[in-house]
């Protein structure tokens, strides 16, 4: 009897693994993990000897990748493409020049005026809570704010204003490194315009190394990854920065500019912008209770807008993942390649999941197709007939004629 399940095409590897038995499938995962995790390792060691390599090309591709679409678009209607990528990237440049120039000094303005104002709004602070610690002995309520004002005397006032400080100096220290590293720059603004030329000359090179059955599909899968969730985390951050932005200047909330583009840039990120929503409410809080609930009424109110009603009817669904997956991806991203980790981090888990359903799918199609066991038992017993019948037509004959004795 042949099994049909047999005629399948198998790889070595899993004939191998099918061969052993339990106890040493148990001492090949032993084995194995150290090899896993010893390669991780030089991997990642690579990685940081070649770090400041691997954020220029990944910059670069990211700024072209974006790019492309506006390049592709004017190709369409009539430009070459090497005059396309020239517009679009001149153009790209002036903007990138133009907010340099016009915002970012007001933003880094507000952030020194914040920085120095922040002791004041700390004493402000503690005198709300010391208030609301007299209204509560007066009601009876068996709460006690006085261990938080003592923290914040103390501790959290230094903490503030270090984290402050370390905020402030990280943007000068990002000014000086992007002077002093002005060769990195260059070189990112080089390869982005001919990344830009000559993508799919690059891209087609790289895809045929994979076996080209998969060349295709994966081309595909990758884009779209990067599209759906790069676009929808720009549209989030954009809307959001504009909303919040003009309403926390027609509330006039101090430091309102600065407030709403950091809730924006934090956005970018999965979480980002409700963490940046509980930090600006927090700091506003120091200040004013009153003016902190209405930041975060109005906060809330533009987030929901945003991701609820905007950002899908212009794009739909941007992931697909699950809230504790993207959490996971994002500490992995941070963990393996810090802050551009946590940029790639997303769509590289959207581009795993989407490759795991794909084999899954191609399993359940070849399990689709076998046959099942009751098939398989009426086909044999149709092939066993046949030698039966001769058996049965002789015991027929044996009866119908009569004994010679």
């Amino acid at each position: 009897m042949v099994n049909p399940r047999s005629s399948l095409p198998k790889s070595r590897l899993l004939r191998w693994w099918e061969v052993l038995t339990p106890v040493a499938r148990l001492v090949a995962i032993a084995l194995a993990a150290p090899l896993i995790v010893l390669n991780a390792w030089a991997l990642a060691t690579i990685f940081v000897y070649f770090q400041s390599l691997f954020v220029v090309l990944l910059v670069a591709a990211l700024f072209a990748f974006f790019l492309n679409y506006p390049t592709s678009w004017l190709a369409q209607h009539g430009l070459r493409r090497g005059q396309a990528a020239l517009v679009v990237f001149l153009v790209a440049l002036l903007i990138l020049v133009g907010l340099g120039v016009t915002l970012v000094p007001l933003v880094f303005t507000q952030a020194q005026q914040l920085v120095a104002r922040l002791p004041e709004w700390l004493d402000s602070g503690q005198r709300q809570l010391m208030m609301l610690n007299d209204r509560v002995d007066i009601m009876g309520w068996p709460i006690s704010l006085d261990g938080l004002i003592e923290q914040m005397n103390t501790r959290l006032k230094d903490d503030l204003q270090t984290l402050a400080g370390q905020t402030l100096n990280l943007a000068l220290n990002f000014t000086v490194l992007t002077v002093v590293r002005l060769l990195d720059v260059l070189l990112t603004v080089v390869l982005t315009f001919y990344l830009l030329q000559h993508s799919e000359e690059v891209w087609d090179g790289i895809v045929q190394w994979l076996p080209k059955r998969i060349q295709q599909p994966f081309s595909e899968t990758l884009r779209l990854s990067f599209q759906n969730y790069f676009i929808g985390q720009i549209i989030n951050a954009t809307f959001l920065a504009i909303g919040l932005t003009s309403s926390f200047l027609l509330f006039k909330v101090p430091f309102g500019l600065l407030f709403g583009l950091t809730i924006g840039l934090m956005a970018l990120v999965p979480f980002g912008g409700s963490v940046g929503i509980l930090l600006v409410t927090s700091l506003v809080a120091l200040r004013d209770i009153g003016l902190a609930l209405q930041v975060l009424s109005v906060a809330v109110i533009v987030q929901q807008i945003v991701e609820n009603w905007i950002a899908p009817r212009i794009l739909g669904r941007v992931t697909g993942l699950n809230p504790f997956w993207v959490f996971v991806a994002i500490l992995t991203g941070a963990r393996v390649g810090g802050f551009l980790g946590v940029v790639v981090a997303v769509p590289t888990a959207v581009l795993i999941k989407e490759a795991l359903n794909a084999i899954r799918a191609v399993r359940k199609t070849e399990q689709e197709h076998l046959p099942s066991l009751e098939e398989t038992e009426t086909v044999l017993i149709a092939a066993d007939e046949p030698e039966e019948r001769p058996h049965s037509a002789e015991k027929a004959i044996g009866q119908a004629s009569p004994d010679p004795s």
